[in-house]
């Protein structure tokens, strides 16, 4: 699957149950993609996601890498994700990965294009928690 919206691969990857509510469309699967680090539904999830290949800064782990991607798609919307994000950050961070360093990684990383301005988000999220 490419992004709907750039055209860039993806990584697809399965939603626990208990994020499906902060997921797109509430589902089961949903894709990174690997450029503007938007985040869609997907029909079906990959069977071993490459979570490394959205970037050497992305955690590949599952159990962080799931929820820093949902983080992700919720970060366009502060203040309609309030909720999502205060989840999310907290999944992430008992993952063992900080959520705030993960932006700076990520805005520093020249092979990504965020659809979001991820350092001015990094300042709002801090402010936010």
């Amino acid at each position: 699957m490419d992004c709907p919206d750039c055209g860039a691969p993806t990584v697809r990857f399965a939603v626990p149950s208990d994020l499906r509510d902060h997921a797109p469309d509430d589902g089961d699967a949903a894709a990174i993609c690997t450029d503007c680090l938007r985040v869609h539904p997907a029909a079906e999830p990959a069977d071993d996601p490459e979570f490394g290949a959205v970037s050497d800064a992305f955690p590949t782990a599952a159990s962080a890498a799931v929820p820093a991607a949902l983080l992700l798609g919720v970060l366009p919307s502060l203040a309609l994700n309030r909720e999502s994000i205060t989840v999310l950050v907290g999944r992430v961070e008992a993952a063992g990965t900080d959520p705030l360093l993960l932006c700076d990684r990520l805005a520093a990383d020249p092979t990504l294009s965020p659809s979001v301005d991820l350092e001015r988000r990094r300042h709002q999220l801090e402010q936010l928690l």
